[in-house]
């Protein structure tokens, strides 16, 4: 079985159409995949951190979608949170915030390299 990390880096705070569409792509990709009942885990990193906050509005584009993807998210990293100040928004999703690695000048980050460890293959938009 194929086994699948997407990472999501794009900003939504960009406002530029681009980071909608690499969000939107990202999500399809999960969802194709979870179709073909493939392991998927969805990692929101960097100023993706920002997305969940955007994507639980129920008037937001993405919203269908992310809630058809959502029991394939991973996690959000807690330091890319902290830097690029999402976590009180990403904590109100109930999304899980992981600071599993310590790195020098952070509370912690998700750990990326550990699902190439588990044999997935990294996808990022």
């Amino acid at each position: 079985m194929t086994k699948t990390a997407i990472i999501i880096y794009a900003d939504p705070k960009s406002g530029a159409d681009e980071a909608l569409g690499r969000l939107f792509n990202a999500l399809f990709l999960a969802y194709e995949l979870k179709e073909k009942q493939q392991e998927v885990a969805i990692i929101f990193q960097g100023a993706g951190t920002r997305w969940p906050a955007e994507l639980v509005k129920p008037d937001h584009p993405g919203h269908a979608l992310y809630g058809a993807v959502s029991g394939l998210i991973a996690g959000v990293c807690g330091g890319c949170a902290d830097v690029f100040g999402a976590t009180e928004d990403a904590r109100k999703t109930g999304l899980k915030l992981d600071y599993e690695k310590a790195i020098p000048g952070t509370p912690g980050i998700l750990d990326v390299s550990t699902y190439l460890d588990q044999g997935y293959g990294l996808v990022t938009f």
